[in-house]
């Protein structure tokens, strides 16, 4: 068995076959390894031509079998997480390619906004290199377009009508977004400029072809109750499984609607009675609003606020780090509300680039009935949980943390687990609700409500994700479940069923990961008697983003 520094052989071997793994990982997937900040296939698109992805199949099973012939025993606890969490991704890639085949009905994947958008956006390099980058990504478009075409059979109708409004994201992207990066360096743009126009064309033709297809595009978005258990496994890295996971959704949905309702009692002076948590929260609404022209400032005030009341009570180390809160880019709109976009965990210029805190206003052309529906959900009181959320103590300060872990290895800094961000940032709201942000009592009393709404949200996602892809929910059933028992409004509500049908697995983080490091986070303060709680929470983020259920062993809670 291996001691607390492991063998140095074994050691060294697994390591030496890691770094290998995922280098082949990341040259397989350029665009995830620029948002990871390994800038070495910035010039690259993914190739996804049935040869290419044979060829990936094929090294991929070589990576098993490497990282089957490493003895775990004789490995210490932090070099064995890393082999579990990189075994589980290259087993995932498998699966993925070979079973779920979504390149072939998902024409999001062949989209390449995501590979031009941090070239542009981001001062992750000086401009010349960006550019040289972004002209070869620019020149591959038209073949990387015309291998979707060739590829892409049977897609489901919201994947073809996202596509499509994406597609036009990207032409805005390339036109007047890019001007100033041209700009920073003439010579260097010049390549960018030539590959610019046939780029342009290529996904002028490229929409068009989406547009043709669309009436045709029947393919149910549903995985399948088999699929979606695979996927979940995966994403979640948890023996719970798609049916005992419901049912503990479900329970736990009427104690915060239970919780809920006595907050809404408390708040009105008034006994409980039906209809009341909405009456509340429209009020809550009504005496916050909010507009596109001051989304922004409120979130950026919320984020100032929320970062100073978590210094002042301690709860937890706050990293000095900068953050931007600016408006999200149209070709990432129609998924989230906001997002946190921190510099890649292998990003070498990690420290000269900010955090983004990105959120979305109400899209051009959009009824004042609709607007009004978005910004009753987004109020003032919403967004000072949402800064909490994507913000301070959430995402903001949990990726800080998790960007000063250093490992022998980058797999875990390349392999974030979705439950254990999104479930930090759930226990981070909760943390903070309870503890009040100190602006006055109606300010505290609102965010609170805010928070078990947003607690409600959580617990339907999961249920939603669930029901829809493995138990065929319908659109009806699902609008019901959210605006009936989530209080969310109609908008609202509609945006989160086009989400539930693009994405698999990943509304489930929320409250599975809420659930894990809740449940960490009290079995961690009674193991360590003697620590306060900014110590207990920065002992929890000191091992970087792994599945709790590897940190409870790197914590030696098992």
């Amino acid at each position: 068995m291996s001691d607390l520094f492991g063998d140095p052989g074994t050691t060294h071997r697994f390591r030496g076959v890691a770094e290998n793994v995922l280098d082949a990982l990341l040259s397989a997937r350029p665009e995830w390894a620029t948002d990871l900040g390994d800038h070495r296939f910035d010039d690259r698109l993914t190739d996804w031509s049935p040869d290419a992805v044979a060829t990936h199949t094929g090294t991929l099973a070589d990576a098993l079998s490497a990282l089957d012939d490493v003895d775990d025993t004789a490995l210490a606890p932090d070099d064995r997480v890393d082999l579990e969490i990189l075994r589980t991704a290259v087993t995932r890639e498998v699966w993925e390619l070979a079973e779920l085949r979504a390149h072939e009905w998902d024409p999001l994947l062949h989209l390449p906004g995501d590979a031009l958008y941090p070239l542009i956006a981001k001062e992750t390099g000086t401009p010349a290199e960006r550019l040289r980058a972004l002209g070869a990504r620019l020149t591959a478009v038209p073949e990387v377009l015309e291998v979707a075409r060739d590829t892409l059979r049977n897609m489901p109708r919201v994947h073809v009508e996202t596509a499509i409004s994406r597609t036009t994201g990207v032409l805005n992207l390339i036109d007047a977004d890019l001007e100033p990066l041209l700009a920073a360096d003439p010579a260097a743009a010049r390549t960018v400029v030539a590959a610019r126009e046939p780029a342009a064309a290529a996904l002028l033709e490229h929409r068009a072809w989406l547009e043709d297809r669309l009436p045709r595009s029947d393919r149910d978005p549903a995985l399948g109750e088999q699929a979606y258990a695979a996927r979940l496994w995966y994403t979640l890295d948890t023996e719970t499984g798609p049916d005992a996971l419901l049912t503990r959704a479900e329970s736990d949905l009427q104690a915060i609607e239970e919780r809920i309702a006595e907050e809404a009692a408390t708040f009105a002076r008034v006994p409980p009675r039906p209809g009341l948590v909405r009456e509340v929260l429209d009020g809550l609404a009504h005496g916050a609003p909010v507009t596109d022209a001051s989304i922004l400032d409120l979130c950026r005030d919320a984020l100032a606020a929320a970062t100073a009341r978590v210094r002042e009570l301690d709860l937890v180390t706050v990293p000095d780090v900068g953050v931007v809160v600016e408006e999200m880019p149209e070709i990432r709109r129609g998924v989230a509300v906001a997002y946190c976009d921190a510099p890649g965990p292998l990003e070498p210029r990690a420290a000269d680039v900010p955090m983004i805190f990105a959120v979305s206003p109400t899209p051009a052309g959009w009824s004042p009935e609709r607007v009004g529906s978005f910004y009753r959900e987004y109020n003032g009181h919403m967004l000072r949980d949402l800064s909490v959320h994507e913000g301070v103590p959430g995402h903001v300060l949990q990726l800080a943390h998790a960007a000063r872990h250093r490992a022998g290895t980058r797999v875990r800094a390349a392999f974030r687990s979705g439950p254990f961000v999104e479930g930090w940032a759930v226990y981070a709201e909760e943390m903070l609700a309870e503890a009040g942000l100190g602006l006055g009592p109606e300010v505290d009393a609102g965010l609170r409500m805010q928070q078990l709404k947003m607690q409600l949200r959580s617990t339907i996602n999961a249920i939603l994700d669930i029901r829809v892809h493995a138990h065929g929910m319908t659109e009806e059933e699902a609008r019901r479940l959210m605006v009936e028992r989530g209080h969310q409004e109609e908008g609202e509500a509609a945006g989160k069923w086009r989400r539930a049908q693009l994405t698999s697995a990943q509304l489930a983080t929320y409250y599975v990961g809420y659930r894990e490091v809740s449940e960490l986070a009290v079995d961690l303060a009674q193991a360590r008697p003697g620590c306060d709680r900014r110590q207990v929470h920065d002992e929890m983020l000191s091992h970087g983003s792994p599945p709790p259920r590897h940190l409870r062993g790197l914590l030696a809670l098992d």
